[in-house]
């Protein structure tokens, strides 16, 4: 009884002083949600730890932070509907229809582009292939990098959620690695990678990476590269950022919900020097700043930009961003640590690498030829690549970088601060025009939403929570009546918005133990 006071005090207190703030919500909404990346475990610089506490070092790393948590509906119909983007993808990687996934259900760049024109699935024949920002919605950093591992894939963790996706790793019986299960994107990278190739920026599932891939055939090679495919479809808004300068070093993307430091650090730091710099970090007023996950720091890339075409880093102009001088003396841009441990099979250094994203070019030591100690420095994976790092250590200790194309290892990153804005962005005005009728509240487990006086039916809920996060966004068939379970939210106090036809309808309800 005591919580159910409180909850009813603080919506009483609500509704008299803070009216505005759910009237301006109820015209806004979030076009670029960021799916968290559902890393749950704590890592120090080699292994798991128990979660440290504010203060302790290691403090304020992904899995301390839960952001919009993954909602998937498999529709049946060789379809999943991501409710928190609004994106609709195709469930398998089976492209020839067989029932099974191998090398024969891959395709070019080319290919893709090409199919997608005239692919057709569960009455939908608006399917394209998606953008880099698209496709890596769907990455899950619980997954386990399996690079260098030999044995059963069995005992492998993908980084995409198998419950709802099909996946598969490379087709060894081909003469693939395990990890060559990149994703085609629509996205060609704006400069040339390795000896000047025209180069596609694909997600890898495998390995739990965004790199950049030559369109054309690999070294050795007769035919293109070949990659898995999903198709998408919505939310054709999804990946667009809205940036705002609030003209006190900081910057709001509306889009996302999120906001951003305009300067960055100014100088490279380790990853436990990161998340301390970022966990005490004072600027504009705000003292909750964080080190992003590698999700939300990859929102921010501008894939229309690199250092070799536009003299910038892959980087919209708003922010300021530092420079560099490179392992060759040439002037670069740097590596941007996020929170997100990239976790490998490797017993006791399971977590001895972080995710970076590279808003300079993606460079490596490419030995040409193989085997001749000839080693030529070159952007091997392009400005906007996601690889990782080691938390710590020497750099010098990688004169030649690291893995098969020679990733340059540098370890001392730089940091960008983000935090949740106050509000979620503008994305589509939506301006309620009635009511909606919500019963029980306060309601423990459930609420039916059901529209007042209207012969509508509800196509779309959103929900909010207190603090404008968008916590469900949800599409219905011409629904009249709606039961929203609500067992797993906190208590408090949630806006719901609904879409009927041209309408828009609003509400709060209670959620209470």
């Amino acid at each position: 009884m005591k919580n159910l006071y409180k909850t009813l005090f603080t919506a009483i207190a609500i509704s008299l002083i803070n009216i505005s703030f759910f009237n301006a919500m109820a015209q806004k909404t979030v076009s670029f949600p960021i799916v968290d990346t559902g890393q749950e475990t704590c890592y120090d610089s080699t292994a798991a730890i128990d979660p440290p506490a504010a203060g302790e070092l290691f403090y304020g790393q992904d899995a301390q932070y839960n952001g919009n948590q993954p909602q998937y509906t498999d529709n049946g119909d060789g379809t999943v509907t991501d409710e928190v983007t609004g994106l609709m993808w195709t469930k398998s990687y089976d492209m020839d229809g067989d029932g099974d996934i191998d090398y024969e259900d891959k395709m070019s760049y080319e290919e893709a582009m090409s199919a997608a024109e005239t692919f057709s699935l569960a009455g939908y024949t608006d399917w394209r292939v998606p953008t880099i920002k698209e496709v890596y919605s769907l990455i899950m950093f619980y997954g386990i990098d399996p690079s260098g591992f030999e044995g059963s894939t069995e005992d492998l963790v993908p980084f995409i959620n198998t419950d709802y996706f099909d996946f598969a790793y490379g087709d060894e019986a081909s003469g693939e690695r395990i990890i060559d299960a990149q994703i085609v994107s629509s996205n060609i990278y704006v400069g040339l990678t390795m000896m000047g190739d025209e180069t596609m920026f694909g997600v890898n599932f495998a390995d739990g990476r965004i790199k950049g891939y030559g369109t054309g055939p690999m070294p050795g090679q007769s035919e293109p590269k070949q990659f898995y495919v999903m198709f998408v479809r919505g939310n054709s808004e999804y990946g667009i950022n809205d940036f705002v300068d609030n003209q006190n070093g900081t910057i709001t993307d509306n889009a996302t919900g999120l906001m951003w430091s305009q300067n960055d650090d100014g100088q490279g730091m380790t990853w436990p020097e990161a998340l301390e710099y970022a966990e005490n970090a004072t600027l504009a007023g705000h003292s909750d700043w964080r080190l992003p996950n590698v999700k939300e720091l990859q929102s921010i890339v501008d894939y229309s930009r690199a250092p070799s075409v536009t003299n910038s880093p892959a980087l919209d102009s708003v922010f300021q961003c530092s420079t560099i001088t490179n392992e060759i003396g040439e002037t670069d841009y740097p590596f941007f640590w996020s929170n997100t441990t990239h976790a490998n099979w490797t017993e006791g250094s399971s977590g001895s690498f972080a995710s970076y994203v590279a808003f300079g070019e993606a460079s490596g030591f490419m030995e040409e030829p193989p085997g001749s100690g000839n080693y030529i420095f070159m952007d091997v994976h392009g400005a906007g690549a996601q690889r990782s790092d080691p938390k710590t250590g020497n750099p010098d200790d990688y004169p030649y970088g690291h893995g098969p194309q020679g990733d340059v290892i540098r370890i001392y990153n730089f940091v960008r601060l983000v935090r949740d804005a106050d509000v979620s962005g503008v994305g589509t005005t939506e301006q309620p025009s009635s009511t909606i009728s919500l019963y029980p509240s306060p309601a423990k487990t459930y609420v039916n939403i059901s529209l007042n006086n209207t012969s509508n039916q509800i196509e779309v809920i959103k929900v909010f929570d207190l603090y404008g996060k968008l916590i469900l966004n949800k599409t219905f068939v011409n629904e009249p009546d709606i039961i929203l379970h609500i067992e797993d939210y906190p208590d408090g106090v949630y806006l719901i918005m609904a879409t009927a036809g041209d309408s828009r309808f609003s509400g709060k309800f209670i959620k209470t133990r």
